[in-house]
Protein backbone atom coordinates (compact mmCIF):
# COMPACT_ATOMS: atom_id res chain seq x y z
CA UNK A 1 0.00 0.00 0.00
CA UNK A 2 2.48 2.23 1.29
CA UNK A 3 6.24 2.25 2.46
CA UNK A 4 6.40 2.39 5.92
CA UNK A 5 8.34 5.10 7.39
CA UNK A 6 9.28 4.12 10.85
CA UNK A 7 11.21 6.35 12.58
CA UNK A 8 13.35 5.24 15.56
CA UNK A 9 11.98 7.98 17.72
CA UNK A 10 11.54 8.04 21.09
CA UNK A 11 9.89 9.91 24.47
CA UNK A 12 11.33 10.04 27.94
CA UNK A 13 12.18 12.09 31.07
CA UNK A 14 14.91 12.05 34.51
CA UNK A 15 14.22 13.08 37.56
CA UNK A 16 15.29 12.04 40.85
CA UNK A 17 14.59 13.30 44.12
CA UNK A 18 17.30 13.83 46.47
CA UNK A 19 16.08 11.85 49.23
CA UNK A 20 14.08 9.55 47.42
CA UNK A 21 14.21 6.43 44.83
CA UNK A 22 13.89 7.42 41.27
CA UNK A 23 10.80 7.49 39.41
CA UNK A 24 11.45 4.66 36.40
CA UNK A 25 8.45 5.97 35.06
CA UNK A 26 10.14 9.37 34.43
CA UNK A 27 13.34 8.44 33.71
CA UNK A 28 14.91 8.60 29.92
CA UNK A 29 16.50 6.01 28.30
CA UNK A 30 17.95 5.14 24.76
CA UNK A 31 18.98 2.03 23.18
CA UNK A 32 22.60 2.10 22.24
CA UNK A 33 25.07 -0.91 20.90
CA UNK A 34 28.42 -1.19 22.16
CA UNK A 35 30.40 -3.51 20.21
CA UNK A 36 28.20 -6.32 19.19
CA UNK A 37 25.38 -5.66 22.06
CA UNK A 38 23.26 -3.43 22.86
CA UNK A 39 22.10 -2.02 26.19
CA UNK A 40 20.74 1.58 27.55
CA UNK A 41 22.14 4.69 28.78
CA UNK A 42 20.61 7.72 30.09
CA UNK A 43 20.89 11.12 29.31
CA UNK A 44 23.98 12.14 30.86
CA UNK A 45 25.51 9.38 28.38
CA UNK A 46 26.07 7.38 30.95
CA UNK A 47 25.12 3.32 30.96
CA UNK A 48 22.00 2.03 32.75
CA UNK A 49 21.35 -1.08 31.60
CA UNK A 50 24.88 -3.02 30.94
CA UNK A 51 25.06 -4.09 26.78
CA UNK A 52 23.98 -7.90 26.83
CA UNK A 53 21.06 -7.95 24.36
CA UNK A 54 21.59 -9.31 20.51
CA UNK A 55 19.00 -6.17 19.62
CA UNK A 56 17.15 -4.22 21.59
CA UNK A 57 13.98 -1.34 21.11
CA UNK A 58 12.90 2.29 22.70
CA UNK A 59 11.00 1.75 25.81
CA UNK A 60 6.98 2.38 25.30
CA UNK A 61 4.42 2.49 27.98
CA UNK A 62 7.34 1.26 30.54
CA UNK A 63 8.35 -1.59 29.14
CA UNK A 64 10.99 -2.50 26.16
CA UNK A 65 11.77 -5.23 23.66
CA UNK A 66 14.93 -6.58 23.77
CA UNK A 67 16.44 -10.16 22.20
CA UNK A 68 18.69 -12.51 23.85
CA UNK A 69 19.79 -15.58 21.64
CA UNK A 70 16.94 -15.89 18.84
CA UNK A 71 13.81 -14.79 20.84
CA UNK A 72 12.61 -11.78 22.09
CA UNK A 73 11.15 -10.53 25.72
CA UNK A 74 10.66 -7.45 27.60
CA UNK A 75 12.53 -5.43 30.22
CA UNK A 76 11.86 -2.88 32.33
CA UNK A 77 13.68 0.57 33.05
CA UNK A 78 15.96 -1.05 35.91
CA UNK A 79 17.24 -3.44 33.24
CA UNK A 80 15.01 -6.24 35.10
CA UNK A 81 13.37 -9.31 32.09
CA UNK A 82 10.15 -8.59 32.82
CA UNK A 83 8.55 -10.84 30.00
CA UNK A 84 11.11 -13.50 29.55
CA UNK A 85 12.41 -14.54 25.74
CA UNK A 86 9.85 -16.86 24.52
CA UNK A 87 8.90 -14.97 20.76
CA UNK A 88 10.29 -15.15 17.36
CA UNK A 89 8.83 -11.30 17.21
CA UNK A 90 7.66 -8.55 19.05
CA UNK A 91 6.87 -5.18 19.23
CA UNK A 92 5.93 -2.01 21.44
CA UNK A 93 2.98 -1.83 24.07
CA UNK A 94 0.26 0.39 22.31
CA UNK A 95 -2.92 0.81 24.60
CA UNK A 96 -1.41 -2.08 26.99
CA UNK A 97 -1.02 -4.81 24.71
CA UNK A 98 1.75 -5.80 22.23
CA UNK A 99 1.45 -7.97 19.09
CA UNK A 100 3.90 -11.45 19.48
CA UNK A 101 5.08 -14.03 16.76
CA UNK A 102 4.68 -17.48 17.97
CA UNK A 103 5.95 -19.73 15.52
CA UNK A 104 4.08 -18.12 12.29
CA UNK A 105 1.16 -16.64 13.89
CA UNK A 106 0.87 -13.27 15.57
CA UNK A 107 -1.12 -12.53 18.92
CA UNK A 108 -0.93 -9.94 21.59
CA UNK A 109 -0.09 -10.00 25.18
CA UNK A 110 -0.50 -7.74 28.32
CA UNK A 111 2.02 -6.17 30.55
CA UNK A 112 2.05 -9.32 32.67
CA UNK A 113 3.13 -11.44 29.52
CA UNK A 114 0.02 -13.60 29.82
CA UNK A 115 -1.01 -14.19 26.35
CA UNK A 116 -4.20 -11.98 26.14
CA UNK A 117 -5.43 -12.48 22.45
CA UNK A 118 -4.40 -15.97 20.84
CA UNK A 119 -1.67 -16.02 17.91
CA UNK A 120 -3.54 -16.72 15.53
CA UNK A 121 -3.64 -14.39 12.52
CA UNK A 122 -1.18 -14.32 9.13
CA UNK A 123 -0.31 -10.64 10.24
CA UNK A 124 -1.16 -8.04 12.80
CA UNK A 125 -0.16 -4.12 13.48
CA UNK A 126 -0.35 -2.36 16.97
CA UNK A 127 -3.64 -1.54 18.01
CA UNK A 128 -4.28 2.06 17.79
CA UNK A 129 -7.61 4.14 18.89
CA UNK A 130 -8.97 0.80 19.90
CA UNK A 131 -8.51 -1.27 17.21
CA UNK A 132 -5.60 -3.11 15.57
CA UNK A 133 -5.62 -4.66 12.05
CA UNK A 134 -5.29 -8.05 11.40
CA UNK A 135 -4.95 -10.66 9.28
CA UNK A 136 -6.88 -13.80 8.76
CA UNK A 137 -7.31 -16.23 5.55
CA UNK A 138 -5.43 -13.74 3.19
CA UNK A 139 -7.51 -10.70 4.01
CA UNK A 140 -7.29 -7.67 6.24
CA UNK A 141 -9.79 -6.79 9.17
CA UNK A 142 -9.91 -5.73 12.71
CA UNK A 143 -10.18 -6.37 16.33
CA UNK A 144 -11.34 -5.26 19.41
CA UNK A 145 -9.08 -5.53 22.21
CA UNK A 146 -11.14 -8.65 23.65
CA UNK A 147 -9.84 -9.70 20.55
CA UNK A 148 -13.06 -10.11 18.87
CA UNK A 149 -13.42 -9.40 14.95
CA UNK A 150 -14.92 -5.41 14.96
CA UNK A 151 -14.40 -4.91 11.03
CA UNK A 152 -14.29 -8.55 9.37
CA UNK A 153 -11.51 -9.17 7.06
CA UNK A 154 -12.00 -8.35 3.55
CA UNK A 155 -9.27 -6.22 2.39
CA UNK A 156 -6.20 -6.67 0.43
CA UNK A 157 -4.42 -4.50 2.87
CA UNK A 158 -4.98 -2.30 5.89
CA UNK A 159 -3.33 -0.07 8.01
CA UNK A 160 -4.32 0.98 11.67
CA UNK A 161 -6.68 3.86 12.55
CA UNK A 162 -5.43 7.74 13.19
CA UNK A 163 -7.61 10.60 13.76
CA UNK A 164 -10.78 7.94 13.12
CA UNK A 165 -10.09 6.94 9.94
CA UNK A 166 -8.09 3.74 8.82
CA UNK A 167 -6.15 3.39 5.14
CA UNK A 168 -7.49 -0.15 3.27
CA UNK A 169 -7.21 -1.15 -0.15
CA UNK A 170 -9.87 -2.79 -1.95
CA UNK A 171 -9.68 -4.37 -5.79
CA UNK A 172 -6.54 -2.88 -6.45
CA UNK A 173 -6.91 0.69 -4.85
CA UNK A 174 -6.40 2.54 -1.86
CA UNK A 175 -8.95 3.85 -0.01
CA UNK A 176 -10.23 5.23 3.81
CA UNK A 177 -12.83 3.25 6.49
CA UNK A 178 -14.28 4.49 9.66
CA UNK A 179 -14.27 2.72 12.76
CA UNK A 180 -17.85 0.88 12.10
CA UNK A 181 -15.89 -0.32 8.58
CA UNK A 182 -18.20 2.08 6.50
CA UNK A 183 -15.93 3.06 3.81
CA UNK A 184 -15.75 6.91 4.10
CA UNK A 185 -13.41 7.78 0.95
CA UNK A 186 -13.79 5.46 -2.00
CA UNK A 187 -10.79 3.47 -2.86
CA UNK A 188 -9.49 5.19 -5.95
CA UNK A 189 -5.85 6.10 -4.84
CA UNK A 190 -2.50 3.74 -5.75
CA UNK A 191 -1.39 4.44 -2.70
CA UNK A 192 -2.48 5.75 0.99
CA UNK A 193 -0.90 7.21 4.22
CA UNK A 194 -2.68 7.41 7.85
CA UNK A 195 -4.13 10.79 8.81
CA UNK A 196 -2.05 13.21 10.54
CA UNK A 197 -2.71 17.32 11.32
CA UNK A 198 -5.57 16.40 9.43
CA UNK A 199 -4.30 15.58 6.22
CA UNK A 200 -3.14 12.56 3.94
CA UNK A 201 -0.61 11.92 1.30
CA UNK A 202 -2.40 9.89 -1.17
CA UNK A 203 -0.83 8.61 -4.58
CA UNK A 204 -2.78 9.47 -7.72
CA UNK A 205 -1.43 9.34 -11.75
CA UNK A 206 1.90 8.01 -10.35
CA UNK A 207 2.01 11.87 -8.33
CA UNK A 208 1.47 12.64 -4.32
CA UNK A 209 -0.52 14.82 -2.83
CA UNK A 210 -2.77 15.03 0.15
CA UNK A 211 -6.41 15.02 0.94
CA UNK A 212 -8.43 16.16 3.59
CA UNK A 213 -10.88 13.68 5.70
CA UNK A 214 -14.01 14.51 3.20
CA UNK A 215 -12.07 13.23 0.59
CA UNK A 216 -10.99 15.93 -0.80
CA UNK A 217 -8.05 16.93 -2.75
CA UNK A 218 -6.33 19.91 -0.21
CA UNK A 219 -2.77 19.83 -2.09
CA UNK A 220 -3.30 18.30 -5.92
CA UNK A 221 -0.93 15.51 -6.56
CA UNK A 222 2.42 16.50 -8.04
CA UNK A 223 5.40 15.03 -6.42
CA UNK A 224 7.25 11.74 -7.94
CA UNK A 225 8.42 10.73 -4.09
CA UNK A 226 6.78 9.90 -0.99
CA UNK A 227 4.24 12.34 0.34
CA UNK A 228 5.47 11.78 3.89
CA UNK A 229 2.84 12.99 6.56
CA UNK A 230 2.50 16.22 7.91
CA UNK A 231 4.58 16.74 11.58
CA UNK A 232 4.57 20.37 12.99
CA UNK A 233 2.63 22.01 10.18
CA UNK A 234 5.04 21.04 8.04
CA UNK A 235 5.65 18.17 5.36
CA UNK A 236 9.30 16.72 3.26
CA UNK A 237 7.91 16.47 -0.24
CA UNK A 238 10.86 16.27 -3.12
CA UNK A 239 10.67 18.29 -6.30
CA UNK A 240 13.23 18.05 -9.29
CA UNK A 241 15.38 16.04 -7.42
CA UNK A 242 16.12 17.67 -4.42
CA UNK A 243 14.06 17.89 -1.04
CA UNK A 244 11.90 20.55 0.73
CA UNK A 245 8.88 21.13 2.88
CA UNK A 246 5.39 22.50 1.91
CA UNK A 247 2.73 24.55 4.40
CA UNK A 248 -0.89 22.75 4.64
CA UNK A 249 -2.16 25.00 1.65
CA UNK A 250 0.26 23.20 -0.91
CA UNK A 251 2.49 26.00 -0.45
CA UNK A 252 6.68 25.63 -0.54
CA UNK A 253 7.57 26.71 2.67
CA UNK A 254 11.62 25.72 1.96
CA UNK A 255 12.77 25.51 -1.14
CA UNK A 256 13.91 22.06 -2.36
CA UNK A 257 17.85 22.23 -2.26
CA UNK A 258 18.77 19.19 0.59
CA UNK A 259 19.85 15.76 -0.88
CA UNK A 260 17.97 14.37 1.85
CA UNK A 261 15.41 15.63 4.63
CA UNK A 262 13.46 14.56 7.38
CA UNK A 263 10.45 15.53 9.11
CA UNK A 264 10.67 18.53 11.88
CA UNK A 265 10.54 17.49 15.46
CA UNK A 266 10.86 19.72 18.55
CA UNK A 267 11.34 22.81 15.92
CA UNK A 268 14.51 21.04 13.90
CA UNK A 269 14.68 18.89 11.14
CA UNK A 270 17.51 17.10 10.05
CA UNK A 271 18.88 18.10 5.97
CA UNK A 272 22.05 16.94 4.21
CA UNK A 273 23.66 19.24 2.15
CA UNK A 274 26.54 17.60 0.23
CA UNK A 275 27.57 14.50 1.80
CA UNK A 276 27.02 15.60 5.58
CA UNK A 277 23.70 16.48 8.05
CA UNK A 278 23.11 19.38 9.97
CA UNK A 279 19.88 20.64 10.72
CA UNK A 280 17.08 23.31 9.47
CA UNK A 281 14.99 25.56 11.42
CA UNK A 282 10.94 26.01 10.54
CA UNK A 283 11.74 29.24 8.17
CA UNK A 284 14.40 26.82 6.48
CA UNK A 285 17.56 28.73 8.29
CA UNK A 286 20.74 26.81 8.61
CA UNK A 287 20.49 26.14 12.72
CA UNK A 288 23.43 23.35 13.08
CA UNK A 289 25.74 23.50 10.56
CA UNK A 290 26.05 20.61 8.46
CA UNK A 291 28.95 18.52 9.55
CA UNK A 292 27.74 14.70 10.55
CA UNK A 293 28.00 11.44 8.72
CA UNK A 294 24.28 11.25 9.71
CA UNK A 295 21.93 12.66 11.92
CA UNK A 296 18.39 11.71 13.45
CA UNK A 297 15.65 13.65 15.17
CA UNK A 298 15.80 15.48 17.91
CA UNK A 299 13.48 14.23 21.20
CA UNK A 300 13.67 15.77 24.85
CA UNK A 301 16.41 17.73 23.68
CA UNK A 302 19.24 15.82 22.52
CA UNK A 303 19.62 13.93 18.61
CA UNK A 304 21.29 11.30 17.25
CA UNK A 305 24.28 12.12 15.70
CA UNK A 306 27.31 10.13 13.77
CA UNK A 307 30.88 11.11 13.18
CA UNK A 308 33.67 9.79 12.64
CA UNK A 309 31.93 6.45 12.28
CA UNK A 310 30.60 6.74 15.50
CA UNK A 311 27.33 7.24 16.89
CA UNK A 312 26.39 10.14 19.70
CA UNK A 313 24.26 12.60 20.79
CA UNK A 314 24.13 16.60 20.21
CA UNK A 315 21.45 19.42 22.23
CA UNK A 316 19.87 21.88 20.25
CA UNK A 317 23.05 24.00 20.27
CA UNK A 318 24.53 21.69 17.94
CA UNK A 319 27.28 20.69 20.98
CA UNK A 320 28.23 17.14 21.90
CA UNK A 321 26.53 16.27 24.45
CA UNK A 322 27.26 12.54 24.32
CA UNK A 323 30.33 11.64 22.82
CA UNK A 324 30.26 9.46 19.56
CA UNK A 325 31.18 6.05 20.98
CA UNK A 326 28.38 3.90 19.78
CA UNK A 327 27.78 1.46 17.07
CA UNK A 328 23.90 2.47 16.29
CA UNK A 329 22.24 4.67 18.70
CA UNK A 330 18.33 5.57 19.19
CA UNK A 331 16.41 8.12 20.37
CA UNK A 332 15.64 9.37 23.85
CA UNK A 333 11.81 8.09 24.42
Amino acid sequence: MYNKITPFLFLVFILFASCTPPNYDEILLAPVKIGDQWGYIDKNGKIAINPQFEDARWFQEGLAQIQLGSKWGYIDKTGKIVINPQFEGAWWFEEGLAQIKIGSKYGYIDKNGKIAINPQFEGAWSFQEGLAGIKLGGKWGYIDKNGNIAIKPQFEDARWFQEGLAPIQLGGKCGYIDKTGKIAINPQFEQAFPFKEGLAGIKLGGKWGYIDKNGNIAIKPQFVEDARWFQEGLAVIQLGGKWGYIDKNGNIAISPQFEEARDFQEGLAPVKLGNQWGFIDKNGKIAINPQFEEALWFQEGLAPIKLGGKWGYIDKNGKIAINPQFEEAGDFN
